[in-house]
């Protein structure tokens, strides 16, 4: 491998290539059975001699660093154990403007826990790999690196194609392919919005509770942001300050909650939105798993006057993993979204999208989404059925019909719902609190159980450990 050396400054060089390879190896840079470039060709990259890289080398050989193996080369040694100089500290060197002094919560990377009844985690073992791995495979035939230039910032048009088809079947969505901007997952799509549609000071109205990431989005650009009480049909529309530029909203299964949004509410907020002359952005995050009933038309279907952007992601669909999602704008945004886009990171991974427009040409989304309609919905029965049989006296099921959780409202005051996530979590299992989505606003006393990432074979013994706690 090769390996940076500061020769500069008076003194013995073959002592600072001595110095710079020791540090490495205890630092853990240059780590054991790692090969070091061959004297002549290290000496003929410093500008120095052979024999000042060989006197380095062989006195870190003498002192335990370094082993030469005949025919093989020099490689630092197998085996070796030793205590690692501390770090010295780095200058605190230039601060984050205020608001970034306390950053928002990382997404939690740790392993996951025994009964994992958070929210927003699918079931990664649902995922068809066979056809992923094939429609990969077919999108690196042609050479991508043969390929000159930027691609598209709005997305490959076959895959544009593919979602407008996908869209207007499963969703009934109006649009074609030059209304669609693909992006990496929904926050993109909602970051990308948020730059060409919010100037700092605007006020943005939100769900409240609600999705926190998209909150604390448009108020790192500078927006106002509100919160707007939502009750059994959605959010209440009467409640919209005046002054609103944006609102965003969950329509179709709120966010956390779980209840759709009316028809009528879904009217009144596009009369709403053309009055004020606002923007509504709709984000359908997990509209596919429906279990009962027919879902209502999205907004944007039922939008006359083209005030509503529709936001989608394929994680909660497929795997987080996959970060592709999208935006169908009104054409008068079009031009604004694939310029931001471009500014900010220019255009995704070409070989997913490719890949993903044949998954939906091919029908594997389609036949994945059965599939997992099926497993999901006796996963919900089964963990509907348990809370009202067993947890009765304490807690009563918010109705919802659709998505990767539920939520549950406390009905005995007594209840301290932080005291019983924390006994849960002791026991192995994970669960929201509805508080946690909430901002400035009094949220119903409750859980939200996500039973994506739970097997239904394993709900029951979670649920009873969750029944203890509480």
């Amino acid at each position: 491998m090769d390996v940076h050396v500061s020769i500069e400054g008076p003194g013995d060089k073959s002592a600072r290539i001595y110095r710079r390879l020791r540090d490495a190896v205890l630092e853990g840079t240059l780590r054991p059975g790692e090969r070091l470039p061959p004297t002549r060709e290290l000496a003929r990259t410093l500008g120095v001699s052979r024999n000042t890289v060989a006197t380095a080398y062989e006195r870190l050989t003498a002192d335990g660093f370094l082993e030469a193996r005949v025919g093989s080369g020099t490689f630092v040694t197998e085996g070796l154990d030793l205590p690692r100089p501390a770090r010295s500290a780095r200058p605190a060197g230039v601060r984050p403007r205020a608001l970034w002094r306390s950053p928002p919560p990382v997404a939690d990377t740790a392993p996951p826990p025994v009964f994992d009844f958070r929210v927003g985690h699918p079931d990664g073992t649902l995922f068809p790999l066979p056809a992923w791995r094939r429609v990969v495979s077919q999108a690196l035939r042609p050479s991508i690196a043969a390929t000159s230039g930027y691609a598209d910032p709005a997305g490959p048009l076959s895959l544009r194609d593919a979602l407008t088809r996908h869209l207007a079947l499963s969703r009934s969505v109006r649009a074609d392919a030059g209304d669609v901007v693909v992006t990496q997952g929904a926050q993109q799509a909602l970051d990308l919005l948020g730059r060409v549609l919010i100037e700092p000071g605007d006020l943005v109205a939100v769900e409240e509770p609600g999705y926190p990431p998209a909150r604390r989005l448009f108020h790192s650009l500078g927006a106002r942001v509100t919160g707007v009480p939502v009750d059994g049909e959605g959010l209440d529309v009467s409640a919209i300050p005046d002054g609103a530029r944006l609102v965003y909203v969950t329509p179709s299964h709120q966010f956390p909650l779980g209840m759709p949004m009316s028809l009528a509410r879904r009217l009144a907020l596009l009369d709403w939105a053309e009055r004020a002359g606002a923007v509504v952005i709709e984000d359908d995050y997990d509209c596919e798993f429906r279990f009962s009933a027919r879902p209502l038309d999205p907004l944007q279907s039922l939008d006359p006057h083209g005030r509503v952007c529709y936001v989608g992601t394929f994680s909660k669909t497929l795997v987080p993993s996959l970060r592709v999602g999208f935006v169908v704008a009104p054409p008068s945004l079009v031009p604004a979204l694939r310029g931001a886009r471009q500014l900010s990171d220019w255009h995704g991974d070409v070989v997913t999208q490719s890949a993903l427009a044949a998954f939906l040409d091919e029908g594997h989304l389609a036949r994945h989404v059965r599939r997992a309609v099926g497993v999901y919905a006796a996963r919900h029965a089964l963990v509907v059925a348990t809370l009202e049989r067993d947890f009765a006296t304490g807690l009563r099921v918010v109705p919802s019909a659709a998505g990767l959780h539920l939520c549950a409202t406390v009905s005995d005051p007594a209840i301290d719902v932080p005291s019983v996530v924390r006994r849960a979590r002791a026991r192995g299992v994970a669960v929201n609190t509805i508080a946690e989505f909430a901002a400035g606003h009094p949220a119903p006393d409750g859980l939200a159980l996500g039973y994506g990432a739970v097997p239904v074979e394993r709900i029951g013994e979670g649920l009873t450990l969750l029944r203890e706690a509480l």
